[in-house]
């Protein structure tokens, strides 16, 4: 039976990737071996979306909560560089935000129904 979702950030520079979810974001760890970190996420879910907007097949992480404004301010607050300020895409209010060594992350306040809460 699955029993979770693992979700991969691939980084250039992963030891500064992994210290910025570990010390900014504050996410508890489990040490795999040789400082290879395992992060507890919290609660998730997964949409499938079609490939019909000329991305292709990809795949993408997005963190979510409930006050986006409150979010940004607080990630602003810890140094973190907002690529992309606050702004309604329809399903929701997202923001970007620079993962250092690894890339952007969306963070997202929805709109639609959530599963990562249901029974």
């Amino acid at each position: 039976m699955i029993t979770a979702v693992h979700a991969l950030v691939y980084a250039d520079d992963a030891d500064q990737a992994r210290a910025f979810f570990r010390d900014v974001l504050d996410w508890p760890t489990v040490d795999a071996g040789g400082g290879w970190l395992i992060f507890k996420t919290g609660p998730s879910e997964l949409g499938v979306h079609p490939t019909d907007h000329g991305l292709g097949q990809h795949h993408q992480i997005s963190l979510m909560c409930d006050d986006l404004e409150a979010t940004v301010a607080d990630l602003r607050a810890k140094g973190v560089e907002i690529t992309q300020d606050v702004r309604d895409d329809g399903f929701g209010l997202t923001a970007m935000f620079a993962v250092p060594g690894g890339g952007e992350m969306m963070v997202y306040q929805p709109r639609h129904p959530s599963a990562f809460d249901l029974e």
